[in-house]
């Protein structure tokens, strides 16, 4: 008898909307846009973190990494081929068979879960890395759930957590100028009081139990049409590195 339950019009349509994730002008265009701005960040702080050379194939070797809010894996996949051992996790159930059959096209080995942060905590689940990326402005309850990014990584480990400012020049671009003027993301996609400044963060961050060791801005220039770090412009875009003492 034949074991076989797999449906190939479903699979077909999440590989059509995998094909959607990872379109670089399509519906994601803003987050493959930062992308690479967000990877630099996250590399030179693990490699500053963990004394990793980036220079070598997989400098990541060995680091165990969660990735919240993976999405369709546009973060997960990159950590993955520079050599850690990644878990993508996310609470909405559709993105996941996305990046299960993108991230199988790619030949890499990710372990993609439908869980949240409070789940793999009480699970007793533990990380050397855990990437926090544009999640915690979105949640019922920042505190509880930084507080939770720090109960699942082990001491010594690293969470590198991204969000938004707020202000009205945040307003202006991130809900206005993006969601209305640009498109670029759904309207209501945002809701700009659940924005959080860079000072109410690191306050949340020591509150959960971790060090504050960094922040950057992400700033986006029009006339390049392109993103980047900044140490001073933490308007709009901004990231934060901390950590769990050891």
């Amino acid at each position: 008898m034949s074991t076989n339950t797999i449906d190939p019009a479903e699979v077909a349509k999440f590989e059509a909307m995998a094909a959607e994730w990872w379109d670089p002008n399509g519906k994601f265009k803003p987050l493959h846009m930062l992308n690479p701005c967000r990877l630099d960040y996250i590399t030179g702080q693990i490699a500053a973190e963990f004394g990793r050379d980036l220079t070598t194939d997989r400098p990541f070797e060995g680091l165990r990494l969660l990735d919240i809010g993976c999405g369709g894996g546009l973060l997960s996949e990159p950590m993955a081929r520079l050599g850690a051992d990644v878990i993508g996790a996310d609470a909405a159930a559709g993105n996941l068979p996305v990046a299960r059959i993108h991230a199988e096209q790619s030949g890499l080995a990710i372990d993609y879960r439908h869980t949240t942060a409070e789940d793999l905590a009480a699970a007793g689940e533990r990380f050397d890395v855990v990437l926090n990326m544009e999640v915690v402005e979105h949640v019922a309850d920042p505190q509880g759930y930084l507080t939770a990014c720090h109960d699942l990584l082990k001491p010594g480990g690293l969470m590198i957590c991204s969000t938004i400012n707020r202000n009205p020049k945040s307003y202006a671009m991130a809900i206005f100028g993006a969601e209305v003027v640009m498109r670029w993301l759904p309207r209501g996609t945002h809701d700009w009081a659940k924005f959080i400044t860079p000072d109410e963060l690191y306050d949340m961050i020591r509150k959960a139990g971790l060090d504050p060791v960094d922040r950057k801005g992400m700033v986006f220039n029009p006339l390049r049409w392109s993103w980047s770090l900044s140490d001073r412009d933490l308007s709009v875009n901004y990231v934060t590195a901390s950590v769990r003492r050891a």
